[in-house]
C-alpha cells in the first residue's frame, strides 16, 4: 500500500470516528434535553430551591381577666441581599450613606462609617444573605422598612427580615409550672398549660420558598411566604395574677422561715372548681425557692390528719356514731396488735366527744372508733372511700397528676394494722389537689367538681370553645352528714388545733394535718414531716377552698396550724380584700364638704379649662392679665394679676415646671432645675433685665 493511501485511510478512519462521536453527542443532547429534561430540571431545582416551614405565632396564655401570662414576641434577623436583581449600582451609591446613618441611629451598635464599610465590602464579595442584626423587634423593623434603599423591598432594596418568635412571660417566674414552657426537644411541649393545650396554641405552619446560594446559604426567594402560617388560639385560664402572687409570696416566706425543702398552695373557687392560684416551690442548693416541680399536682404522699374527714364521713354515713358520742382516749395512746397509736397531747384528752376528737385531731379517738365498727368489715370502710372517688385520678388536663393509692383488703400490702392507720391518714396516698377537691366538695354542698385551669379558647377575640364545670361526684354524703362536717371543720378553727387562725375577718373552716413521711432516697432526712392545712372560707357561705402543704420543715416546728396555716390565712385575707361583693357599700354623705383643690399659678386660658371641667367656681374680677396667680378663698379659686414684661426676668414662683420653662426659655435664659413640684425660688430676681444666655436656677417644692 502506498504512503498516500495509508494516510487517506487513517484520515478517513479519524473522520468517520469523529462523525460517529458527534452523532452520539447530538443524540445524547436530544435525550437529555427532550426525553430526560424534566427529570434533570427537577433535580436541579431540588438542589437550588427548597420549601422551609415557617413557624406560626403561638397563641397567648391569659389570666382570668385577660392579663398576659405567656406570649410569643416576634424578633427578626435583619439581612441584606447586596446583589438583589433590582439593586443597581446607581441606587446603591445614592442610598448607602443615608442607609448607614439610619442603621447606626436605630441599632446604636456601630458608627455610620462602620456600617457603610461593612455593607460595601459585602456587596464587593457578592454576599446575598448578609447578616446585619440578629435581634430586632417589630417596631424597629417597621422603621427599617422606611430607610433609604430598604424601602424599595427585597428585590430592589435587598432587605430580608427573618422572623423568630421568643416565648415571653411578663410576670417572670409567677405560676411558671402551671403555665408551662415550650420546648424544641423530641418530646415537644408537655409541661403545664403550654403542654396540655399545645394543639390549640401551636397554630399551623406556613411554607416559604428558599434558594441555595454559594457557600450553602439559603435565602428567601420572595418577599411573601408561599403559604402563610396560621396563628395559634389564645387560652384564657382561671388564674388570678394577684392571688397567685400572694400565694407564692406567703408560701416562700413560710418555707424560708421553717427551712423547709418544698411546699405548695392551691386556691379553688368552690362552685366552679376554677383554680385561682397554684404554687409549688422547692429549695435550690443556694437556699432560694423556685418552681421546679408541680408538687401540688404530682406528689402523692400520706396526707395524715386531713384524711380523718373521710373516716368521719364513713362513721356518720353508716350510722355508727353521732358527734355527741364519746370515746375514751385515755392518756393519749393505746396498743393495737403490738403497735402504739399516739396523740400529740402530752397528757391525753381523756373521755371526749367525737366532735372534740376531730377538732383536736385525736389519732386515738378516730382510730378506736374505726376499729370498733369496721374490724372484720374492712371492705365496708374501703368501699365507702371508693364511693367518694378518693381512689380515682381527677383526669386533670395538665400532665403529671399523681395517682391516689387506697388499698383494698386482700391486696399485697394489706396488713392487720392497715385499718387504723388508714383512718388517720397513713397507708394511703393523695396529692394535694386530690385532698383539696375532697374538701371543696364539703364546701360545695356535697358536690365534687373537677379542678379547672382553663375558661375558654379564643382566636383574635372570638370565642372558639368554653369550658364548663364538670361534676365528678354529685354527692359525697347525705345532707345531714354534711351539716355535721361543716360544724366539725368550723370547730377546728374556733376551738381546735387551728385556733390560731380564728383571729381573721373571714371565718375559716378547715383541718390541720401533720404526717411523718418516709423519704427513702430523697436528698434530706429519711423521715421528715409534712405540715398541711386545708379548708374553705367564709365558713358560713363558702366561696373558696384552699390547701397549703409544707414538706420537711427542719427548724423543729412542724405542726400544720403553725407552718401551713399562716399561708392559708394570708391568701384568705387577700381574697377578702380584693372581693368587692364581701364589703358593705359606702353610702355618700348627704351634704359632703367640698374642699377646693390647690392650684398653681399659670396661664389663664388653661386654668379656665380645668376649673370648668372640674366645676370649680372662680372669682376673676381682679384679673386682667394672660398669666394669673391663684388663691383659695370662700370655696372659690380667686385669680389675681401676674404681669409678664418683655426683656425683664418673669416671676415664675408658684408655677409648675412646664409654665416656668416656657416663660424663662422664651425670654432667652438657660434653666437648671433642682427637685420637682412647684417653683419655690429662682436665682435671678423677677424684674431684672434679661441678659441672653444667662442661667437661672429653679428650686422646686420637693427636692
Amino acid at each position: 500500500m502506498s504512503i498516500k493511501k495509508d494516510i487517506l485511510l487513517r484520515v478517513g478512519t479519524v473522520y468517520i470516528s469523529l462523525v460517529i462521536l458527534a452523532i452520539f453527542i447530538i443524540i445524547q443532547l436530544f435525550v437529555v434535553q427532550f426525553i430526560q429534561g424534566g427529570k434533570w430540571r427537577g433535580l436541579a431545582k431540588e438542589l437550588s430551591l427548597k420549601d422551609i416551614t415557617i413557624s406560626p405565632n403561638r397563641g397567648d396564655i391569659l389570666s382570668y381577666d385577660g392579663r398576659l401570662l405567656a406570649s410569643s414576641v416576634p424578633f427578626y434577623e435583619i439581612r441584606i441581599d447586596t446583589r438583589a436583581k433590582g439593586l443597581t449600582q446607581e441606587v446603591f451609591n445614592k442610598s448607602i450613606d443615608s442607609l448607614s446613618l439610619c442603621l447606626s441611629r436605630l441599632l446604636g451598635d456601630k458608627s455610620q462609617a462602620a456600617y457603610k464599610n461593612e455593607i460595601k465590602k459585602a456587596r464587593k464579595e457578592n454576599k446575598r444573605y448578609y447578616l446585619l442584626s440578629r435581634k430586632v423587634d417589630y417596631i424597629q423593623l417597621k422603621k427599617l422598612r422606611t430607610f433609604p434603599m430598604f424601602r424599595l423591598g427585597q428585590n430592589k432594596g435587598g432587605l430580608i427580615a427573618v422572623q423568630n418568635n421568643v416565648r415571653f412571660k411578663p410576670h417572670g417566674s409567677l405560676a411558671t409550672r402551671t403555665i408551662g414552657n415550650t420546648s424544641k426537644s423530641d418530646v415537644g411541649n408537655i409541661v403545664g398549660i403550654e403542654g396540655a393545650y399545645d394543639d390549640y396554641l401551636a397554630g399551623k405552619e406556613g411554607i416559604r420558598l428558599m434558594q441555595r446560594l454559594s457557600g450553602g446559604v439559603w435565602m428567601p426567594v420572595n418577599d411573601r411566604n408561599e403559604v402563610e402560617p396560621e396563628d395559634g388560639y389564645d387560652i384564657t385560664t382561671t388564674i388570678d395574677v394577684n392571688i397567685q402572687d400572694v400565694a407564692e409570696s406567703a408560701l416562700r416566706k413560710q418555707l424560708t422561715k421553717h427551712n423547709a425543702h418544698h411546699g405548695c398552695a392551691i386556691l379553688m373557687e368552690v362552685e366552679t372548681g376554677e383554680i385561682k392560684a397554684m404554687a409549688s416551690l422547692e429549695k435550690d442548693p443556694g437556699g432560694l425557692y423556685f418552681e421546679r416541680y408541680n408538687y401540688a399536682l404530682g406528689e402523692s404522699t400520706e396526707p395524715g390528719s386531713t384524711f380523718k374527714l373521710a373516716s368521719m364521713i364513713a362513721l356518720l354515713e353508716d350510722g355508727y356514731i353521732n358527734l355527741e358520742d364519746t370515746v375514751d382516749t385515755g392518756k393519749g395512746s393505746f396498743l393495737y396488735k403490738g403497735k402504739n397509736i399516739k396523740d400529740t397531747e402530752d397528757e391525753g384528752l381523756g373521755k371526749i366527744t367525737m366532735l372534740e376528737a376531730f377538732t383536736h385531731s385525736s389519732n386515738v379517738g378516730i382510730s378506736k372508733k374505726i376499729i370498733q365498727y369496721y374490724s372484720g368489715r374492712e371492705s365496708q370502710f374501703i368501699d365507702r372511700l371508693y364511693r367518694m372517688k378518693l381512689n380515682q385520678k381527677l383526669g386533670i388536663e395538665i400532665r403529671g397528676e399523681g395517682k391516689p393509692e387506697i388499698k383494698y383488703p386482700g391486696d399485697r400490702f394489706w396488713s392487720g394494722w392497715s385499718l387504723p392507720m388508714m383512718s388517720i391518714g397513713y397507708e394511703v396516698r393523695l396529692a394535694p389537689i386530690h385532698t383539696l377537691t375532697f374538701y371543696n366538695a364539703v364546701a360545695n354542698n356535697g358536690e365534687m367538681v373537677k379542678p379547672r385551669f382553663v375558661k375558654s379558647i379564643t382566636l383574635h377575640g372570638n370565642e372558639i370553645k368554653t369550658f364548663e364545670t364538670e361534676v365528678i361526684n354529685p354527692s359525697i354524703c347525705s345532707g345531714s352528714t354534711l351539716k355535721k362536717l361543716r360544724k366539725m371543720l368550723a370547730g377546728v378553727v374556733d376551738s381546735g388545733t387551728a385556733h390560731n387562725l380564728s383571729d381573721t375577718i373571714l371565718r375559716i373552716a378547715g383541718k390541720t394535718g401533720t404526717a411523718q413521711i418516709a423519704r427513702g432516697k430523697a436528698g434530706y432526712d429519711k423521715v421528715s414531716y409534712q405540715a398541711s392545712f386545708v379548708g374553705y372560707f367564709p365558713a358560713e357561705d363558702p366561696k373558696y377552698s384552699c390547701i397549703v402543704v409544707v414538706n420537711a420543715p427542719s427548724n423543729s416546728v412542724y405542726y400544720g396550724n403553725v407552718v401551713a396555716g399562716p399561708v392559708f390565712k394570708e391568701i384568705a385575707d387577700k381574697v377578702y380584700a380584693s372581693s368587692l361583693n364581701w364589703h358593705a357599700i359606702v353610702k355618700p354623705e348627704r351634704h359632703p364638704v367640698v374642699d377646693i383643690p390647690y392650684s398653681k399659678t399659670g396661664k389663664r386660658k388653661e386654668l379656665d379649662i380645668v376649673m370648668d371641667k372640674l366645676n370649680i367656681p372662680v372669682n376673676e374680677k381682679n384679673a386682667e392679665t394672660d398669666w394669673v396667680m391663684t388663691n383659695r378663698k370662700d370655696n372659690k379659686i380667686e385669680y389675681s394679676n401676674r404681669k409678664i414684661i418683655e426683656h425683664l426676668v418673669p416671676n415664675v414662683v408658684d408655677m409648675g415646671l412646664k409654665d416656668a420653662l416656657y416663660l424663662l426659655e422664651n425670654a432667652g435664659l438657660r434653666v437648671i432645675v433642682r427637685g420637682r413640684g412647684k417653683v419655690v425660688s429662682q436665682s435671678i430676681a423677677p424684674g431684672t433685665r434679661v441678659r441672653q444666655g444667662n442661667t437661672v436656677y429653679l428650686s422646686m417644692s420637693m427636692g
